[in-house]
């Protein structure tokens, strides 16, 4: 258990913000679970408020307790990692891999497979996320989209990469293939997203005085392949589904995708949406460096390319061949 001892030389206003700003390694809703547990004292005193106004000359003592460990067992996987540190890593997950456990999923997941990662990874490991040694997703992907993931492993690298992706700081840029042709080389689609009325484990456009929250995606068509694009997508938010919903209401639904293009084949058999989490960029949550990380195709989503440029008289090329700027 580490402690932290702080004396007061001015006002400071109430005692969540201000040791907030004083513990960087914590959040601010760690810091009022500490307070509501009896960890921090005032004037040898448990503070019983997380709104108590600080005085000048109050003493104030906080105690950090061990990371509680998370209720679930490793699950040891072959997990490509694209960075890592101490501070957060980056993942290239595979299709088919649930992000976090949940009642349909309650083992097997990615979160099940970075706990013996960073258990068996010498220097690798968790200082706690809220309070909990776990690993801090910072944005999800869906089980069958594949891509770069990024993932935390101290509470503050949590915050600032969520902060960075709120900011829009943090690029996020995908790829993927749709069918039909998108009607310009580029666009900006703006409909908002909620749960569908009626299917619900599908999210649909729904108007925001009906519960929809706005959903902002920018694309680009990379390379036309007949009756399919090659397209890019950069995400100014990120909502469920966000641009398998959107590429559905544009009438140019994402290849294999079994929730919003049922029934169409491109002749290739694919294990899900061919849609992948490409480039990453963002600074660094502690030094500041830019970082910018490239997730490498997944074998499906080559064949599924390869297959329709040959389709279409075209070269096969890969995505650098394409000069994406």
């Amino acid at each position: 258990m580490e402690k932290l001892e702080f004396s007061l030389e001015k006002s400071a206003g109430r005692i969540d913000r201000w040791l907030a700003t004083r513990i960087s390694s914590l959040s601010r809703s760690h810091i009022q679970k500490l307070i509501e547990q009896g960890h921090v004292q005032i004037n040898h005193q448990v503070c019983t408020s997380k709104k108590y106004p600080l005085h000048i000359g109050d003493q104030v003592q906080v105690r950090i307790p061990a990371p509680e460990p998370l209720a679930l067992e490793p699950e040891p996987m072959d997990l490509e990692i694209l960075f890592e540190d101490e501070h957060f890593l980056i993942v290239n997950k595979p299709a088919g891999l649930v992000v976090h456990p949940a009642p349909g999923h309650p083992h097997g997941t990615l979160v099940h497979g970075l706990l013996a990662h960073c258990q068996a990874e010498q220097g690798s490991t968790l200082s706690g996320i809220g309070g909990v040694e776990r690993p801090g997703i910072v944005h999800r992907l869906d089980k069958d989209t594949t891509g770069a993931i990024m993932v935390a492993k101290t509470d503050q690298a949590h915050r600032h990469l969520q902060a960075q992706i709120a900011a829009k700081t943090a690029l996020r840029e995908y790829v993927g293939i749709v069918y039909g042709r998108p009607p310009a080389a580029m666009g900006r689609m703006e409909f908002p997203i909620g749960r569908h009325p009626t299917d619900r484990i599908k999210m649909a456009v729904v108007p925001e005085d009906h519960g929809g929250k706005a959903a902002v995606t920018h694309w680009q068509m990379l390379q036309p392949l007949g009756n399919y694009a090659l397209v890019k997508f950069q995400l100014e938010t990120g909502r469920t589904h966000q641009i398998r919903v959107h590429c559905a209401q544009m009438g140019c639904p994402i290849v294999g995708d079994p929730l919003y293009s049922r029934g169409r084949s491109v002749g290739v058999n694919v294990s899900g949406q061919v849609l992948h989490a490409w480039r990453l960029s963002l600074k660094h949550p502690v030094s500041g460096f830019e970082i910018k990380v490239q997730a490498p195709l997944p074998a499906d989503f080559t064949k599924v390319l390869n297959r329709l440029q040959q389709q279409a008289n075209l070269r096969s090329t890969n995505l650098q061949e394409l000069h994406i700027g």
